[in-house]
């Protein structure tokens, strides 16, 4: 089985809406695992109001809590993707001594960073939300094929 961790830094906005992003998108999957951290994330935090309602404009649910990363969830995922180039960096920073890890560590999208939409309102969710739902199947289609 195959695991996708996205990170952010709290977990609560981004990174939350790329997971319940992903599996709706891999629906039907059944070899995939996908889950998300923050790298600077307090456990068990609910997702941002604003998360939860973009999520559910597009049709999606989400009832996972915010977790803090770990060295350990970076070795156990097949692909880790960070938000920004400072969350790829700080992932890697946990698992500097394990080559094999780092090199699985990459940004979600290599165009750009994702910023961080707290306090910007509905509609910078709502737009991060349509970036997302295009993004994902196009860089996990991209980073499936390399492994192949």
């Amino acid at each position: 089985m195959k695991t996708i961790l996205f990170i952010c830094t709290g977990n609560t906005c981004r990174s939350p809406m790329a997971e319940a992003i992903c599996r709706h998108v891999m629906a039907g999957k059944d070899d995939l695992f996908i889950a998300s951290a923050g790298v600077a994330a307090f456990e068990g935090a609910m997702p941002s109001m604003e998360t939860i309602e973009t999520l559910e404009r597009m049709g999606i649910s989400h009832e996972g809590l915010s977790s803090c990363l770990t060295a350990e969830m970076i070795r156990k995922a097949s692909l880790v993707l960070g938000m920004t180039n400072s969350h790829v960096r700080a992932a890697r920073a946990l698992v500097e001594d394990d080559p094999d890890a780092i090199e699985r560590i990459q940004p979600l999208d290599p165009k750009g960073e994702l910023p961080d939409p707290i306090g910007m309102g509905q509609s910078t969710y709502d737009s991060l939300g349509d970036r997302l739902m295009t993004l994902i199947p196009e860089r996990l289609e991209a980073l499936m094929n390399e492994e192949d």
